[in-house]
């Protein structure tokens, strides 16, 4: 096993202070891409999926694989009727909302209920960061619990728990065995397992050899499902997969 080491980069950074916040009654929002490809993560790893991949991010993970969606003026205008549109053709019943941090996009709640609406199964992945409160029950939530590792663990809104259902995730991005061991206290501490068993544990790409956290996990007997970027492994580290 291996032996128990500092985060790289655990200090805090300053995140990007967002513009003013897009009119709830605008009908665009900010889309850096839209593709149908694999799921690579979460429960639903393997699946076919649609994904829409919102502009800009209130946090500033320094593991950040997808900084080319971080800027609040990324992309390019995209109407909510567009992208229930997009996903319609796209074929597949499952769609994961992402970004940057979708809830930092107003219309996203919209967003939501529209794709609820026209019968397909939602994911959305967020920071946890920002209250998911007005997402609908019926969408699979995935919060990302930052820890130490990545410089916004004190971001977290701890609150969001409360409101998890049994069919939404956390998840928990591993850079350093000190991030596994707060992993564990997060689980004590909130009693996750008594609201979602979907919790999992993820290793930093090229910073945690998936051995060592194989072994952390099996040594711990942690309620965690471990679980690789499958999407990574098959096509490598690039947008659009």
């Amino acid at each position: 096993m291996a032996a128990r080491s500092a985060c790289i980069g655990s200090a805090s950074a300053n995140p990007t202070t967002p513009p003013s916040p897009i009119s709830r009654s605008s009908i665009a929002v900010r889309l850096v891409e839209s593709f149908t490809s694999l799921q690579g993560e979460s429960t639903h790893a393997g699946r076919i999926c649609f994904f829409i991949r919102l502009a800009g991010c209130n946090l500033d993970c320094n593991y950040c694989d997808t900084r080319y969606g971080r800027s609040f003026g990324a992309g390019e205008p995209a109407s909510v009727d567009e992208l229930v549109r997009r996903a319609q053709e796209s074929g597949t019943k499952l769609v994961e909302i992402t970004g940057g941090e979708p809830l930092a996009t107003p219309e996203t709640p919209e967003l939501c209920r529209r794709l609820l609406d026209a019968g397909f199964e939602v994911l959305l992945e967020t920071n946890c960061s920002l209250p998911i409160a007005e997402i609908p029950r019926e969408v699979r939530k995935i919060l990302d619990c930052k820890l130490p590792g990545s410089g916004m663990a004190e971001r977290n809104d701890f609150s969001n728990y409360a409101l998890l259902a049994p069919h939404d995730e956390v998840k928990f991005v591993i850079s350093c065995r000190a991030d596994f061991d707060a992993m564990l206290e997060v689980i004590r501490r909130y009693d996750l397992p008594s609201k979602t068993a979907n919790l999992l544990a993820s290793p930093v790409w090229g910073r945690v050899a998936f051995t060592d956290l194989a072994e952390w996990v099996v040594s711990s007997r942690a309620p965690v499902r471990m679980q690789l970027q499958m999407h990574k492994l098959i096509w490598g580290d690039r947008p659009g997969v």
